[in-house]
């Protein structure tokens, strides 16, 4: 926050000083070509209400009505090079610059405070789904860890083998997935709120895609995903670490959820500017009450923990922290597509593919 301060001060500056620079060059033609002098004012008060429409707070504003005025008065109304504030028409055109500031100036305070409640209500909105999530989510695997370990604890003599390897399976398993929620929920705190700016370098497209597959087949070894990529060389600039989560999350909902699911597609490719990731199955689909809100975080079935919510509310905040979009939806053929796009630092020429 602190730094931000000073950029909007620039910002606010540098915008206030060109819109008044152009007013006075483009007012310095129309003198010079057109002998107009009665659209001078029009200029000055077009460059008033921009310098209030798109800067911060009033002063930037007002400190450009009385620019504006000195300007028109000093070098544009006879007598020339002389301030005179006794003739009407300057103090009309000073009141209505002053009125265009003040009601610019408010009615773009009032917006930005709108958009920033608009903000903090889809914050709230995005944690309270998350803690619902939560609650829901890691009750039934402590419960399941809980259970299995008394049971032997209590009847180590008694269990055979084979049954407390079972029961030791289960737990570890139930580990397992509380260690990917921790993730996901780490992820959220990294870049929740604003407090922390996504860090973007410079990903080489390949090396990515060969750490998420390196990643998901640690966790489903039989699991064959069908890759399609780019044959040239692709830099994407991202946040790898979170950006390798949200494909490995997408995955693994797909063997999670995509129930009689016989192939798993994991495609990339460029068009207009960015790099767009899909990943796809030929399984069950999406219940389709449910893609409205498949993102949100929100769970409106029943499905037992091991549901798609929490990872794709993640998935989604992610990539929004990006500044790209996520969608998801039904193949016509049968199964569900999920593509989300970041940007390229430069648009590189339609890229061919190669199969996987």
């Amino acid at each position: 926050m602190l730094m931000e301060r000073p950029k909007k001060v620039l910002r606010s500056s540098a915008i206030t000083v060109l819109l008044l620079a152009g007013a006075l060059l483009s007012s310095m033609l129309i003198q010079e070509i057109l002998a107009a002098d009665a659209a001078v004012p029009s200029l000055f008060i077009l460059a008033v209400f921009l310098v209030a429409l798109f800067t911060d707070g009033y002063i930037y504003g007002i400190i450009a009505s009385l620019v504006s005025v000195w300007a028109v008065n000093y070098a544009f109304t006879a007598p020339y090079f002389m301030l005179s504030l006794t003739i009407p028409e300057n103090l009309f055109s000073a009141f209505v610059m002053l009125a265009v500031t003040i009601s610019t100036s408010t009615l773009t305070v009032q917006r930005r405070r709108q958009q920033q409640v608009r903000s903090e209500i889809a914050q709230e909105t995005m944690r309270a789904n998350l803690l619902r999530a939560i609650s829901h989510d890691l009750r039934t695997p402590l419960t399941t860890i809980y259970g299995s370990c008394s049971a032997i604890i209590e009847n180590y003599d008694k269990l055979p083998k084979a049954q407390q390897i079972k029961l030791l399976g289960e737990v570890r398993e139930e580990a397992e997935w509380l260690i990917r929620m921790v993730e996901n929920l780490l992820s959220v705190t990294r870049i929740d709120g604003g407090r922390v700016h996504i860090v973007k370098t410079p990903t080489v497209l390949e090396e990515l895609i060969d750490s998420v597959l390196i990643k998901f087949r640690k966790r489903y070894p039989g699991q064959s995903v069908s890759v399609d990529i780019p044959e040239e060389f692709v830099m994407v600039p991202m946040d790898a670490v979170l950006v390798e989560q949200v494909l490995v999350n997408i995955l693994e909902n797909a063997v999670q959820h995509a129930t009689g699911m016989r192939r798993l597609w994991l495609r990339v490719w460029c068009e207009d500017g960015r790099a767009v990731f899909e990943v796809a199955d030929d399984g069950c689909g999406i219940a389709r009450d449910r893609l409205p809100t498949l993102f949100s975080g929100r769970m409106d079935g029943a499905d037992g923990h091991k549901n798609m919510g929490i990872g794709l509310s993640v998935c989604a905040t992610i990539i929004k922290a990006h500044g790209g979009g996520i969608t998801a939806a039904n193949r016509p053929e049968g199964g569900a597509v999920f593509r989300f796009w970041l940007a390229l630092e430069d648009a590189p020429p339609p890229a061919r593919r190669k199969g996987g």
